[in-house]
């Protein structure tokens, strides 16, 4: 009977069309710039580009694939992205589970908590950071972009409000049957945790493709540059020297159209990734967040 009131059907249509119109928002800027990517140089400098193409053309993509810079800064993007990820979720998944248990099964187990929320609310500043860095000898070297933000601890919570609700009958089981904690941890959570997973791979992914800071601040070598910190220096610093354009070449495209086709390569895979996780994303941050 609640459904069929007039004040709910009245909220129903209100919010959907809230939801339509923030969903078209979203999407206009994104059809806007593979416009102006397909657009003549003339057109796209006169900012005559709308939703739609003007005077169709593919020189900038042509450009832009024929970029060995722009090509090695997306492999790099590619490998910090699918080995960050991978880092992220097992030290997550070690991290969290035993975490997850009572303080008469894990002894120290609220001292461990809070050392890890302690790191959400306290840092030491970005030069004494900088300098562990320099230290640690990880300077200009591609594993300066993996190993620093491999230990997340908004994830690791949302790992441990999920295995919390695991029922404790299926580790109690696993024990009785001779299962150690890595066997019951791989063998019983493992499987049972996808949504959990495809949440915090989802998270993980979008941080390593999009994050530009680290590359721009412990690359001394631009050839090193992920995608994100190789866009950042050629559309927000107006930097195309890495593009190799002479000036023939800048009589047939523009710099804005080539911008705008860098900006739709970048943001393509994670666009075409995402739809796949999407289903398990609600799922995977309120299960376990409800307990009987």
């Amino acid at each position: 009977m609640y459904y069929k009131t007039r004040g709910y059907r009245v909220f129903s249509v209100l919010n959907t069309c809230f939801l339509i119109i923030l969903a078209v928002m979203c999407i206009i800027p994104l059809v806007h710039v593979l416009a102006v990517s397909f657009s003549a140089k003339s057109a796209a400098d006169a900012n005559l580009v709308g939703l739609w193409p003007k005077q169709f053309s593919v020189e900038a993509y042509k450009k832009t694939i024929d970029n060995p810079v722009f090509l090695h800064s997306i492999w790099i993007s590619v490998k910090r992205t699918v080995l960050g990820t991978a880092l992220t979720l097992l030290i997550t998944f070690l991290a969290a589970y035993p975490l997850s248990k009572e303080n008469s099964a894990f002894k120290g187990r609220t001292i461990y908590s809070w050392l890890f929320v302690f790191t959400m609310v306290f840092n030491g500043g970005m030069i004494p950071f900088y300098i562990v860095i320099q230290k640690l000898g990880l300077m200009n070297s591609f594993w300066v972009l993996v190993l620093p933000g491999a230990v997340n601890t908004f994830l690791i919570i949302l790992m441990l409000n999920f295995f919390r609700g695991v029922p404790k009958e299926l580790e109690e089981a696993a024990l009785i049957d001779g299962a150690n904690h890595f066997r019951t941890l791989f063998s019983i959570y493992l499987p049972i945790s996808l949504p959990s997973i495809a949440t915090i791979a989802l998270f993980s992914m979008v941080f390593h493709w999009n994050s530009w800071f680290d590359g721009l601040l412990y690359m001394n070598n631009s050839d090193k540059f992920p995608l994100a910190t190789f866009l950042q220096t050629v559309i927000i610093q107006r930097d195309m020297s890495s593009m190799s354009i002479n000036p023939k070449e800048m009589e047939l495209i523009s710099q804005t159209t080539v911008r705008a086709a860098q900006i739709f390569i970048g943001a393509a895979p994670i666009l075409l990734v995402y739809p796949f996780l999407q289903k398990y994303f609600v799922k995977g941050m309120t299960l376990g967040s409800v307990k009987e």
